[in-house]
């Protein structure tokens, strides 16, 4: 799904600002599943798995389109190839944003498990362990 890009940079900062887009739905998506896995008893491995395909198909297909398409569609005429990337903003770097978009949203979903599973806490001051 593709939303307004206009407003983004170009190259590795238009990246990092798609990076932090899909890490926020990630994280937020994450955060949904979780609560919902705590109400049925799911373990962390659908919660896992649906927060990233959710947070792709929001933050990242449709550049991930993009990719596949300028890669792989029998494009008939210049014309045509000229039209198709016209619509695409930033195309010459297309394959960097779509890493970036894939990678914020395994580090979003990373930092919603830090904070919801306690794991965080954990780790800071051993204070429980009896001396």
């Amino acid at each position: 799904m593709h939303y307004n890009q206009d407003w983004m940079g170009y190259g590795i900062v238009g990246g990092i600002e798609a990076g932090v887009i899909s890490a926020l739905a990630g994280l937020l998506l994450f955060c949904v599943f979780h609560w919902l896995g705590r109400r049925n008893g799911w373990s962390y491995g659908p919660q896992i798995g649906w927060s990233f395909l959710l947070a792709t198909v929001l933050g990242a297909s449709g550049d991930l389109w993009d990719l596949l398409y300028f890669n792989y569609a029998p494009l008939q005429s210049l014309q045509l190839l000229r039209a198709k990337l016209a619509q695409v903003h930033d195309p010459d770097n297309i394959g960097l944003r779509v890493f970036c978009e894939l990678l914020g949203v395994a580090v979003g979903i990373y930092i919603g498990w830090v904070l919801c599973s306690g794991n965080g806490r954990r780790h800071g001051g051993d204070t429980d362990k009896p001396g």
